[in-house]
């Protein structure tokens, strides 16, 4: 008789509750009145226009960003890689919120150069800082695809007469197809999923939609228009899941070595990008810290934020440990680590909305930090399970099997060897689920504490209020803790790193 793994009991509980937030939705929302009128329609044919300009955008910057920083071999490329990778670590609100203040007749540019720019509102304006903030996920992916591609299909129709970028075109794009789907499904998942974005440039879609209707005490609506959102996301991903994807054998990757004009030509190229997503925020919050001081600033609020994203990150490492081993173990522990992938999927503002209602059904819960940390840990556990289930595969097997030729229990291996040996992957995930936790913002909204303000939700008290210069010392912190988590994740050590982080050319 087969025995069950001992991951299986927690893993499931843990998949049952990653689903109930899905059907405190479906509970609570009211009858579909009018589904679909003009305002419904509004709302659908404004974030599908978002999330559609946003996916073109992210892959016209990061298809050919991944074949630079893939094929060209440019000096100090490590420079260029993290310069070009860092975006991805920035949340995209803060973006946003530098674009409303800088651009427009009266924003800081024109304040300090005294000339008007254009104002960057509305779908142009949340559209390019969209593209601006996920074109990372397509650069990471698709260079991933690219650096396993066997250079000589390359070499060989170089011989039949192509040129080179018809070569890129017909030969090394279409084998490429898996990595770009897989980013442009990430930056249609951030797109659909983001708040705060949409809502600083004024830009009225089911995210924005919902947490007016949460403000204004509609709780069953709001509820409704997150089960229309949650169909739209099952759209993206299923519309991925019909992309073919064609594996083929790693080889030696192509390489390209420019003359010095053309390393000029490409600084030039790619420096509006970095200048727009990063040099923006760090000119205008220095710009306000200089101007209007930091002595207003409570430090307390980055020691909430510090202390809510601890509390999810360990949490979230204990959690994902029975989830990753599960999934290790056999078909169905896969089938639980799928539906645990669910709550990475539904964006923060429907994540708070059901659990609010779960909050007021369960008095002890409601208002308290203990319910802020359940979303942080449902919203970001897949990416401790992938973690730890990336550095577990990577183990030696026969070590385990060792150990039970010597008497030890299962529940001794997993103390004394596999723990142990998988201990990396736990902490490289925890430190993933801290840094997402820190700049979660739509979330903190709806369920942090009465008073109880992060750096995130501070921002967004800010803009609301219009107090720009106050927005200095919070969007600093969360740009510097951003930038280490970027160099973890761009340092981490052997098979704990995603793949796409790996160069693979050496």
């Amino acid at each position: 008789m087969t025995r069950l793994p001992l991951s299986y009991p927690a893993a499931l509980l843990i998949a049952v509750v990653a689903v109930l937030p899905v059907a405190v939705l479906f509970a609570l929302s009211d009858a579909p009145q009018d589904l679909l009128g003009q305002r419904n329609l509004g709302l659908l044919w404004n974030t599908a226009l978002l999330t559609l300009c946003t996916v073109a955008g992210a892959v016209l910057i990061g298809v050919p960003l991944a074949l630079l920083t893939a094929f060209v071999r440019l000096p100090l490329g490590g420079v260029w890689l993290v310069l070009l990778a860092a975006p991805l670590a920035l949340p995209s609100y803060i973006g946003a919120f530098t674009f409303y203040a800088a651009f427009g007749p009266g924003g800081e540019i024109n304040n300090v150069f005294g000339f008007a720019t254009p104002s960057a509102q509305g779908l142009v304006g949340a559209s390019v800082v969209m593209a601006l903030y996920t074109y990372p996920f397509v650069l990471m992916t698709t260079r991933s695809a690219l650096l396993n591609q066997d250079a000589s299909l390359v070499n060989a129709a170089r011989t039949l007469g192509l040129s080179l970028p018809a070569c890129l075109w017909r030969v090394v794009l279409p084998r490429a197809r898996n990595g770009i789907a897989a980013g442009a499904l990430l930056a249609a998942l951030y797109a659909l999923s983001d708040f705060a974005t949409p809502a600083i440039m004024g830009l009225d879609t089911f995210t924005r939609a919902i947490y007016v209707e949460y403000n204004a005490f509609g709780l069953g609506q709001a509820a409704l228009l997150s089960l229309q959102l949650l169909v739209v996301v099952g759209l993206v991903l299923f519309l991925e899941s019909r992309v073919q994807v064609t594996r083929e054998r790693p080889g030696r990757s192509l390489v390209l070595w420019p003359r010095p004009w053309q390393v000029g030509a490409i600084g030039f190229a790619v420096a509006p990008i970095c200048l727009l997503a990063l040099a923006l925020p760090l000119a205008l919050f220095s710009l306000w810290l200089l101007r209007d001081g930091g002595g207003y600033f409570d430090f307390a609020l980055a020691w909430n934020s510090l202390q809510a994203s601890l509390l999810a990150a360990l949490v979230a490492a204990l959690v994902a440990l029975p989830v990753a081993y599960a999934a290790m173990a056999g078909r169905f522990g896969r089938i639980l680590e799928r539906t645990t992938y669910l709550g990475f999927g539904i964006p923060g503002i429907v994540m708070g909305t059901a659990l609010v209602y779960i909050g007021l059904q369960l008095s002890f819960l409601y208002q308290t930090l203990a319910l802020l940390v359940v979303a942080y840990v449902m919203r970001f556990l897949p990416l401790a399970v992938g973690s730890i289930r990336a550095t577990a595969e990577s183990m030696d097997a026969s070590l385990v099997k060792a150990a039970r030729v010597l008497g030890a229990g299962r529940g001794e291996v997993f103390r004394r060897v596999t723990l142990p040996l998988t201990r990396r992957g736990v902490i490289a995930g925890a430190a993933l689920v801290f840094l997402e936790a820190m700049r979660e913002l739509p979330a903190t909204l709806l369920l942090a504490p009465t008073g109880f303000e992060t750096l995130a939700t501070y921002l967004w008290r800010v803009y609301e209020a219009g107090y720009f210069g106050r927005a200095a010392v919070p969007g600093l912190l969360l740009i510097l803790m951003s930038a280490l988590g970027l160099a973890l994740m761009l340092s981490g050590e052997g098979r704990a790193r995603p793949d796409f982080f790996k160069d693979n050319t050496a």
